[in-house]
């Protein structure tokens, strides 16, 4: 998947235009819902860069299952939920929970996620302190302006134990949220792209994946980041969705085992993603659960 997990963030502002975007896939698979696995089946799954190193091991690793996997390349994030959708292709894997909830919201649709792949850590950064207990009481960090990436920031920050947040912390957190009170030090927001130039003028920043490297870092160099243990933090799994009516097809959960543990899928999942990925094997139930909540902090925000 690579960084371009990363643009998903960006891509939420478009959500609203998902149910008028129809997906590029052809017809679809052979694979019926409650098909037995190794069935020698043909099944679809949209993804957005198809050749990303961890593509090529998994249909070859499917293929010795008896599963033919075609991958269906989209050329945005816009179009992959569409696509499932309306049945044109089986799977996708390629967003995490808040943008399938978004759009779940958006279109009405229910698709849902049958497995985990990865969480791509966000990370605090700083030019003057080694480590978060080492940033003095009343200090500055700054945080991305926009909103998804702005509160999952704040929940990184809850997490280190640098703020408080009235609400508890969700995917929908922001500025108004912070209980200055109550909290270590004081937030303020930037624009994504600038915070790396400014991350000498506050005591720490959280810095979007994308321009880590902007700023003379690498990710070796956060003193924080999500825990993927963190309750917090399953919002932004990235997953394996399908409708709903197919959440129990066996050679579809096959195919999520087979991402999971396949040694040569992990080692390309890590290597597109420069060494960030967590991979991850959530159960399903609380990636179903964690979207539900955040489906429903979703219509509260409106």
């Amino acid at each position: 998947m690579s960084r371009r997990t990363t643009s998903l963030i960006a891509a939420l502002a478009a959500v609203p235009l998902f149910v008028a975007l129809s997906g590029c896939a052809t017809a679809s698979s052979d694979a019926g819902s409650g098909g037995d696995a190794g069935g020698d089946e043909t099944v679809k799954i949209g993804v957005v860069g198809k050749g990303d190193p961890q593509w090529a091991p998994f249909v070859e690793a499917a293929a010795e299952e008896g599963i033919t996997v075609e991958l269906v390349d989209f050329g945005s994030y816009e179009q992959p939920n569409p696509a499932l959708s309306e049945g044109e292709i089986d799977l996708n894997q390629f967003q995490h929970i808040v943008y399938l909830a978004e759009y779940n919201n958006a279109s009405g649709s229910d698709l849902t996620p049958i497995g985990s792949t990865a969480i791509y850590p966000l990370g605090l950064y700083s030019k003057k302190y080694d480590d978060v207990k080492s940033i003095p009481e009343g200090e500055t960090v700054a945080v991305p302006d926009d909103a998804s990436n702005q509160a999952r920031a704040l929940n990184v920050l809850q997490s280190a134990g640098l703020v408080e947040l009235k609400d508890g912390g969700t995917a929908y957190s922001d500025l108004a949220q912070v209980d200055e009170a109550k909290s270590k030090v004081k937030v303020t927001a930037l624009e994504a792209a600038l915070i790396p130039t400014s991350l000498p003028d506050v005591a720490a920043a959280i810095i979007n994946n994308d321009f880590v490297e902007d700023a003379g870092l690498t990710f070796d160099d956060a003193i924080a980041q999500d825990d993927p243990e963190d309750a917090a933090s399953l919002p932004y799994v990235n997953i394996f969705a399908a409708r709903a009516e197919d959440a129990d097809n066996e050679t579809y959960l096959k195919l999520v085992e087979i991402f999971q543990t396949d040694e040569d899928v992990q080692a390309g999942l890590l290597e597109s993603s420069g060494d960030t990925a967590v991979p991850l094997q959530t159960p399903v139930q609380e990636l179903v659960d964690t979207l539900a909540k955040v489906q429903k902090d979703a219509d509260a925000k409106k």
